[in-house]
């Protein structure tokens, strides 16, 4: 883990004053506009800005339809999602949240700017700043400090037993900023109930893991502390597949995140019979037809290094035929005709043969060979 990181207050600044966004909200608003969370923590630690959360102690719908008349409106949670200059931005009002029970969504009512950033998950995240006036940094929990500290800090006790999702957080941010948990929020994560969130909720949390660049360090962190179980050694199996689809030829071969929840949270998958070199091609081919690419990728993480030469040759052979062929030659439809096509590719693949014509003899053969 990092010792920490420096707060970059100029970086703060320069986005508050140089950002096009934010600057078309100033022009527009009428009431005090707070930039609030991960904008604020990503600018002081020099991590790109992606999202831009804003926060109003009022009303935000008027500001919000007067930049983007196709804002969306979720009224229920007082926010407005919409784009200003081409960038996403979400505004909110102010509000407190209170959880009807451990895991479920929140009950919310409108508050101040104090009640909305004391219901946030970390200090680091609850910190705010008006983006108009003298652009004074609202940080009355801490968040600076704990970021140059290199910790992860809960605002209050229940903060887990309230959302237990924001343990899931905690190893995404312990991940990705190199942070260790505060004393105190190491020992509240360990009464950490996963088992109170919903399906979804959860995969959505794990979801958001495997798209971090440490993934693999935030899944590691989420088992030490008895958020999810798995073999410890699919840590490196993981890290093997996800070395082989981030370099040619394997790249693209599957989602980087499904790869690794399937990998880590799947079941083992069947490839024992990808590990042997096959006889031929054609043999290869067909090992390989319908299997999901996570089951190749993680075959190759095994040592089935002829995948290799599927990925480079084999995979890209095409027939010049079709099925509509054979049935203009005679050939009724149904199984006869799948006979055939794969008669001919295997024909194409282990011996060579080459043009429409040379697969059809071979395709015909076979398809009214199978019908015998």
């Amino acid at each position: 883990m990092t010792p920490g990181i420096t707060p970059d207050f100029n970086r703060l600044a320069a986005l508050i004053w140089t950002h096009p966004a934010i600057d078309r909200v100033r022009d527009a608003a009428s009431l005090p506009v707070y930039l609030v969370g991960g904008a604020i923590r990503d600018s002081l630690a020099d991590f790109q800005v992606d999202d831009l959360d804003l926060v109003v102690e009022g009303d935000p719908t008027g500001l919000a339809l007067e930049l983007d008349p196709a804002a969306r409106i979720n009224e229920r949670f007082g926010t407005v999602n919409l784009l200003v200059e081409g960038y996403p931005v979400d505004i909110a009002t102010a509000r407190t949240e209170s959880y009807p029970r451990p895991g479920a969504l929140p009950e919310v009512k409108p508050g101040t700017l104090e009640d909305d950033l004391r219901r946030r998950d970390f200090t680091i995240n609850a910190m705010a700043i008006v983006i108009d006036g003298e652009a004074e940094l609202v940080d009355r929990f801490g968040g600076a400090a704990d970021l140059e500290s290199g910790v992860l800090r809960v605002l209050h006790d229940a903060s887990f037993e309230d959302d237990p999702t924001r343990a899931f957080r905690a190893a995404r941010y312990a991940a990705r900023f190199g942070f260790d948990l505060e004393p105190r929020t190491a020992e509240l994560m360990m009464s950490v109930n996963p088992g109170s969130v919903s399906r979804d909720r959860l995969e959505g949390e794990l979801r958001l893991i495997a798209l971090e660049d440490n993934a693999l360090e935030a899944l590691r962190l989420a088992r030490l502390w008895g958020l999810v179980d798995f073999p410890e050694d699919r840590l490196d199996l993981a890290e093997q597949a996800i070395e082989l689809i981030e370099i040619d030829p394997w790249q693209g071969q599957a989602a980087r995140e499904d790869l690794i929840l399937q990998v880590i949270f799947g079941e083992p998958a069947e490839v024992d019979e990808l590990l042997s070199e096959p006889s031929g091609n054609w043999e290869g081919y067909r090992l390989v037809r319908g299997r999901a690419p996570s089951d190749l990728v993680i075959a190759r993480a095994r040592g089935a290094t002829w995948l290799d030469r599927w990925q480079r040759d084999w995979r890209w052979v095409e027939l010049e035929i079709t099925g509509a062929d054979l049935l203009n030659a005679g050939i009724p439809e149904g199984p006869r005709i799948g006979a055939g096509l794969d008669a001919a590719l295997e024909a194409k693949l282990d011996r060579g043969i080459s043009g429409a014509e040379a697969e059809m003899a071979v395709a015909l053969e076979a398809a009214r060979a199978s019908g015998r």
